[in-house]
């Protein structure tokens, strides 16, 4: 029986295509395919997550295959800080720094299959995850400027590995995949092995299932389009709470688990995503937040704002590219009772008054830069030129 391994996909011909390679059996087999079939549009990222002895080593073995066949080769450095999550952070470390990487319609590709398809869904079954969860991987998804597209997802593994003997491939072996201690490894090692006891196509039907529940995703995400644009919900990623409270409970967190899912944020849990609607009721006065991982949900002036800690200013600020190159240029902080007079004004305000007028939120103010030349204030970030008196 033919199978995809065997053939050209279609889909791929004439594509920019950049492989995701971690140096194991599934990306190498993935590799040797491409390369096979599509070299002349062939690219290769390794990244480097910098938590096994061994990750050095892996890196240079998949530059070495890449030299050897001719292939562009870029290495990424990842790491992460923390120990919680970490399956999980480093996966959306990756892509981040993946997408980065994409031009234009480019094509990232990973070697995920069908057996990783059901490990994802067991996964988000014993986690207790929604519709979001237990669809598990789409096949193709756009990522960045180009698109993720996953072509070995309906590959069985044996289907893998009989290609890579066939072929005589040689490839790493992750150390930690045999560690059971994380949950992935666990439902390999120990779970499906039982489940293929009694259910000899279990990979297929729990590929069948994930499939299922991506339709009704859809629908639901679909749903939450609906609502956002009929009630005008959202304006620059943050969410109108007069406007979001006039739909009944269940749409209102499927507009939030949306929205969540947009800014590429860790998926809240049950508890945590009823603290967030609890902060649509809360008084005017008060200041309630909500922290799950490493993101923020808080409300201002009737809206909800959505806050990942990890994001770092990378001056971006116009203000901050025209100013940082020269002589005696350098940087603060407001302090209490601040006045200053922006360029276009007559008059002096205090500092908190602009601050306010400009919607900023009382939890970023402090963290915005003050730019100085010779000591002289002459701009702020995100608020334009002016000067202290």
């Amino acid at each position: 029986m033919q199978s995809y391994l065997d053939k050209k996909d279609s889909y791929l011909v004439g594509k920019n295509i950049v492989l995701a390679l971690s140096g194991g059996i599934d990306s190498i087999v993935l590799l040797h395919y491409l390369n096979k079939n599509y070299h002349n549009n062939l690219k290769v990222i390794h990244c480097n997550h910098n938590l096994s002895k061994h990750c050095d080593k892996w890196s240079l073995f998949c530059k070495d295959l890449c030299k050897n066949i001719n292939v562009d080769y870029k290495n990424i450095n990842i790491s992460i800080t923390g120990k919680s999550n970490i399956e999980q952070r480093l996966r959306q470390k990756r892509y981040q720094a993946l997408a980065c990487n994409l031009k234009d319609n480019d094509i990232l590709c990973t070697a995920h299959h069908q057996n990783d398809q059901a490990e994802t869904l067991l996964i988000q079954l014993f986690r207790g995850g929604g519709l979001n969860g237990l669809a598990a991987m789409p096949k193709i998804k756009k990522l960045g400027k180009g698109f993720h597209y996953r072509p070995l997802l309906d590959v069985k593994k044996e289907v893998i590995n009989n290609y890579a003997n066939l072929n005589k491939l040689k490839w790493v072996e992750d150390d930690s995949n045999e560690n059971i201690n994380f949950r992935r490894n666990f439902i390999r090692l120990k779970i499906i092995p039982e489940l293929f006891k009694v259910y000899e196509n279990i990979t297929q039907v729990i590929a069948r299932a994930a499939n299922n529940q991506a339709e009704a995703l859809q629908l639901v995400n679909e749903l939450a389009l609906i609502d956002i644009t009929q009630n005008k919900l959202i304006n620059n990623n943050k969410i109108n709470i007069a406007n979001l409270i006039k739909l009944d409970l269940k749409r209102i967190k499927n507009v939030i688990r949306y929205h969540i899912k947009s800014l590429d944020f860790i998926m809240p849990t049950n508890n945590v995503m009823l603290e967030i609607v609890k902060i649509l009721y809360a008084k005017k006065d008060a200041k309630p937040k909500v922290n799950w991982d490493n993101y923020q949900v808080r409300s201002y002036k009737n809206e909800l704002y959505f806050i990942n800690n990890n994001d770092e200013n990378n001056n971006f600020c116009p203000l901050y590219q025209e100013f940082v190159n020269l002589a005696n240029f350098s940087i603060g902080y407001r302090t209490k009772g601040q006045r200053v007079r922006l360029i276009n004004k007559k008059h002096t305000q205090s500092l908190k008054k602009i601050l306010q007028q400009a919607n900023i939120p009382p939890w970023e103010r402090d963290n915005l830069k003050m730019y100085y030349i010779d000591n002289k204030l002459v701009a702020m970030e995100r608020i334009g030129r002016l000067e202290e008196v």
